[in-house]
């Protein structure tokens, strides 16, 4: 009988060891994209204006890295704030934590290598190697063109130094060990053919990280079956939840029934000279979708972005996109 109460004792020490071996493994050892390269970005004119492009209007990296007036409609950036970060994603609105955008105006990157920012942006982890909260979309902009990257590296370089420090984000347990597991070394892809309106829009779709907010998730996981098929909650600051669209070729309760024409002008919309955001009060409709952002998407890439949609599984999910 003792000995098989010591042999008892031994596995249990032995998982406890296991255990706590995993666990520093995660916590000290990951995560392991490798250091940054050592790289110099050319800014070069063409580079900027591509990575201003993509950084207002594809990957709106401005979108959480500036203050959205959450009072108007679609939450509109808020003059002088561009870039400054601070934007809240805590614990209030469903996070795991309180996290905070950083500030990604040359202010804060003055003491960053090229190859830091690329690492950041791509690997998702930050100057010191640290795991970045995945939502900044970094898996997604790990599968970019190398050179588009540059590009916003070239763009964020050249934008308006805004002095704004931001608050050190804290997550949760387990989240806090959880966030070492999700970094990883990126895996660039070249921009496919243009005249492959599929694949290209594929790549927009990418790089939009239109997934993300239009799956819905059930503690950080995609519900299967359900891609694109939206519902997806945002709480929104200035009251209510708001729920991403169903953006599948459903006839009924997606896309189906959109014209390349209508799905184009939807966004153009929002370019009018006569548009101005609609004050929203306190638990009124609005909606998390960056509308002015995307709205300046060229035309060509929606063209291509529409054309990808029509190729993804149907899913039938008539969502209530708002609930004060």
């Amino acid at each position: 009988m003792k000995n098989i109460k010591r042999i008892i004792l031994y596995v249990l020490l032995a998982i406890i060891v296991l255990i706590i071996g995993m666990l520093s493994y995660v916590k000290f050892m990951l995560p392991n994209v490798g250091k940054a390269e050592n790289i110099k970005v050319e800014l070069t004119p063409e580079r900027i204006e591509r990575g201003k492009y993509l950084a207002n209007c594809v990957c709106v990296c401005v979108d959480c890295h500036s203050t959205r007036d959450w009072y108007k409609y679609a939450g509109p950036i808020v003059d002088g704030t561009l870039g400054k970060g601070g934007e809240e994603f805590t614990k209030k609105y469903g996070f795991p934590g309180d996290f905070y955008a950083p500030n990604i105006t040359p202010f804060a990157l003055k003491d960053w290598t090229d190859g830091e920012i690329l690492r950041a942006i791509s690997c998702g982890v930050d100057k010191e190697g640290k795991a970045l909260f995945p939502e900044m979309a970094y898996l997604n902009y790990g599968k970019m063109d190398k050179e588009d990257i540059y590009s916003i590296i070239a763009y964020l370089r050249t934008m308006k130094p805004v002095e704004n420090n931001v608050p050190e984000s804290k997550p949760d347990f387990p989240m806090s060990l959880i966030m070492h597991m999700i970094p990883k070394k990126a895996s660039f892809t070249s921009i496919p053919d243009k005249n492959d309106k599929v694949a290209y829009g594929k790549y927009i779709f990418n790089a939009a990280a239109c997934y993300s907010c239009h799956t819905r998730q059930v503690k950080g996981k995609p519900v299967a079956g359900m891609d694109l098929a939206g519902g997806f909650e945002f709480k929104m600051a200035s009251g209510g939840s708001s729920y991403s669209a169903n953006i599948t070729p459903d006839g009924e309760t997606g896309i189906g029934s959109w014209t390349e024409e209508v799905f184009v002008k939807r966004f153009k919309a929002f370019t009018d000279s006569i548009y101005k955001p609609a004050v929203v009060n306190k638990g009124d409709f609005n909606t998390i979708m960056p509308w002015s952002m995307y709205s300046n998407m060229k035309e060509e890439d929606l063209q291509a972005l529409y054309a990808y949609l029509r190729t993804v599984k149907p899913v039938k999910n008539n969502v209530v996109r708002f609930k004060p």
